[in-house]
């Protein structure tokens, strides 16, 4: 061990010598490429002017040590770059900056060699890098000088390299390289776009076409029910009245005559109030739920007070118009006739309820009777409450029949509205 002018410690090694910074503790490394002598150290020291001399196994070295003086920062450079193993064209003196490259999907595999310059005795060199769109920090500094990403994903990168020395001055910039992957074409802007001009095309044009089928089906409904009332269903009560007429002049005499034509008559009306039904039923201007209402009062009213049977007819419906569809109209309506009709001829009772509501999604059709009732647990139900049940089956809903005997009936009809529309 021996000490220059500045009071820095300088150790032989077997591997050349060491320089000792007191006060920083920074090591300096010299070796046979510096101009020292091959071999061990065996010996060191300085001489009167200030130079020291270093004794190994094969010769004697002589080093003039002087001041420090700041190191320049390294400027860094791109050396080599590799696209899946395939060189890409770099200046043999190296380049600071490679911009950009449009790399194909199947070109996801880079490396990159770089290099700093320095020109002091024993200087060692550390790179640290990074690279944008795929690290999230700088990489700790080493002295390594190649990197190779593998498997890019599609996107936009920019690689960076910067160099130190060892007293810690780094280059002033980074050398650089940007690249892109691209996607595949299924995932490019203009194909996306594309796609999506396709698909809203597609998408509008079904749209069009079902609002003209809506359209046109609304016209055929409304065409229909016209031609029934007023050809069918006024030839139909022209046959009613003139049945009657002729009914009427024959007189008692004729009663073979009679009997007929009276028939004739009252299958016309039956077929009128039929013919009615089914007018209304498709009619789409009476598509909405409460419309319901006032055609169930009137025929509840009809039908109950012919039969001297008191009622009362309760509704509860929201303040918004609901649509619904001519078909779950038309079911409702008649699954609430067959009940009517079911109350009148066999319940035998002296008063009735209907009520009829929306709650939460769902349409519920209530009747009740004080009339005879029947035991439920062993009577089969007949054949007008199958139809009822079948019915609310077909509309997705929930038909329930309650009844003791001599304690009356109630039956429940519980249908979910879940293609009507609640129009503001």
């Amino acid at each position: 061990i021996t000490e220059d002018l500045w009071g820095r410690l300088y150790i032989g090694t077997g591997r050349g010598v060491d320089r000792l910074e007191v006060t920083t503790g920074h090591i300096k490394h010299y070796t046979s490429a510096d101009g020292l002598v091959n071999g061990e150290v065996r010996t060191s020291f300085r001489d009167r002017q200030g130079r020291l001399w270093f004794g190994t196994t094969r010769g004697l070295s002589r080093f003039i040590p002087e001041p420090d003086s700041p190191a320049p920062p390294p400027p860094v450079l791109i050396g080599k770059l590799h696209i899946n193993g395939v060189a890409y064209p770099v200046s043999e003196l190296g380049e600071s900056n490679i911009p950009d490259l449009r790399l194909r999907t199947d070109q996801n595999n880079v490396q990159i060699d770089f290099f700093a310059l320095s020109f002091s005795l024993g200087e060692v060199l550390r790179y640290r890098y990074r690279l944008d769109g795929a690290d999230r920090a700088w990489s700790k500094w080493a002295e390594q000088r190649s990197i190779n990403y593998a498997s890019l994903r599609p996107g936009n990168y920019r690689f960076q390299v910067e160099a130190e020395n060892s007293e810690g001055n780094t280059s002033p910039l980074p050398a650089t390289v940007s690249f892109m992957v691209l996607p595949p074409i299924w995932r490019r802007w203009w194909f996306l776009g594309l796609a999506a001009l396709i698909t809203g095309s597609v998408l509008a044009g079904a749209y069009n076409y079902r609002v003209s089928y809506l359209l046109e089906m609304e016209r055929m409904r409304t065409r229909i029910a016209t031609d029934l009332h007023d050809d069918i269903g006024s030839s139909l009560s022209q046959i009613a009245i003139l049945s009657e007429v002729v009914r009427q002049r024959l007189g008692p005499i004729e009663a073979g005559i009679c009997e007929p034509l009276s028939r004739i008559a009252d299958i016309s009306r039956e077929l009128v109030d039929s013919m009615s039904d089914i007018v209304w039923a498709i009619n789409p201007k009476k598509d909405l739920l409460g419309n319901l209402t006032p055609r169930m009062r009137r025929f509840a009213s009809d039908v109950f007070t012919a039969k001297g049977i008191a009622f009362q007819f309760q509704t509860t419906l929201p303040e918004q118009e609901i649509r619904i569809g001519a078909e779950l109209r038309r079911q409702i309506f008649l699954i609430f006739k067959e009940g009517i009709h079911n109350i009148v001829g066999h319940s035998g009772c002296t008063s009735a309820r209907v009520g009829f509501l929306f709650d939460s999604g769902f349409v519920i059709l209530t009747l009740d009777d004080n009339g005879k009732g029947f035991d439920s647990s062993q009577a089969s139900l007949g054949h007008g409450l199958a139809n009822m049940r079948s019915r609310s089956e077909q509309l997705g809903g929930q038909l329930t029949v309650s009844s003791q005997s001599d304690l009356g009936t109630t039956i429940t009809l519980r249908v979910p509205l879940r293609s009507s529309r609640i129009l503001r």
